[in-house]
């Protein structure tokens, strides 16, 4: 196991000052950060990804808030991995989309999907006011190996998903999709399209972020079995009783 101290390059890393925390309400978090961005390419951070760091953008970061361990990275055994029924039924209302795996870019009709769900989805919470800059910033800009996975129905792009490549496993960075498609389960859909993609590259693991047990929000990622968490300085498989 990749310990901080073996990252063979010459990163920093600071700690934030205390801010709110997304997941759990009335909570305050901090991060742990690396740094210099520039650094941090495809091969150093397919290390960091391994001891619990994620990327949003150029900004490579992971919890560090103190006595509060409850934000857990997880990542699905892709080649141990079948879907439910649930997941089955997914697959079956979403068999007639296509999908494309591209370069990431700025394009008109994915930033204008990307409004609306902000809007739908997270008003309020900052995202649903990011222009063109700060939409390239996020979901373009970066020095990882990534693909945009575009959904479309008939032609029309319905969800968008950005994909990190690293040495292990894919890595799910951030999706939106069209908020007023009638209930497709169009998450599950995306994140079983995942899974079969990394197959394809021969890839043994699908991480997924960060999953907490009381946020509502991150309560999907442990319908995906065998599903492993990095708790402790090492990766262990969650058995049902501990999901």
């Amino acid at each position: 196991m990749t310990r901080l101290h073996e990252i063979p390059i010459q990163l920093q890393f600071y700690i934030t000052s205390p801010y709110t925390c997304s997941y759990l309400p009335e909570q305050m978090a901090r991060s742990q950060v690396a740094t210099p961005a520039h650094l941090v390419d495809t091969a150093v951070y397919s290390e960091l990804i391994r001891i619990g760091f994620r990327r949003s953008g150029l900004y490579t970061y992971r919890p560090q808030c103190g006595e509060c361990q409850a934000c857990v990275p997880v990542r699905v055994l892709v080649d141990e991995f079948s879907p439910n029924r649930t997941q089955r039924r997914a697959l079956k209302m979403n068999a007639g989309m296509t999908v494309s795996i591209e370069t990431p870019h700025f394009d008109d009709e994915h930033f204008a999907l990307y409004q609306r769900y902000q809007a739908a989805r997270h008003a309020g919470g900052g995202m649903d006011h990011d222009d063109r800059e700060q939409y390239t910033h996020f979901l373009v800009a970066g020095l990882v190996t990534s693909y945009l996975l575009v959904f479309r129905d008939e032609g029309v792009v319905q969800m968008v998903s950005l994909i990190d490549h690293l040495a292990d496993g894919l890595s799910a960075v951030y999706t939106f999709f069209n908020p007023d498609l009638p209930k497709r389960s169009l998450g599950v859909f995306n994140v079983l399209w995942q899974i079969h993609l990394a197959r394809q590259f021969h890839l043994p693991y699908l991480y997924l972020g960060y999953w907490v047990a009381d946020s509502r929000k991150m309560a999907y990622k442990q319908q995906y079995q065998p599903l492993q968490g990095f708790i402790d300085a090492d990766w262990r498989t969650y058995t049902t009783a501990q999901t």
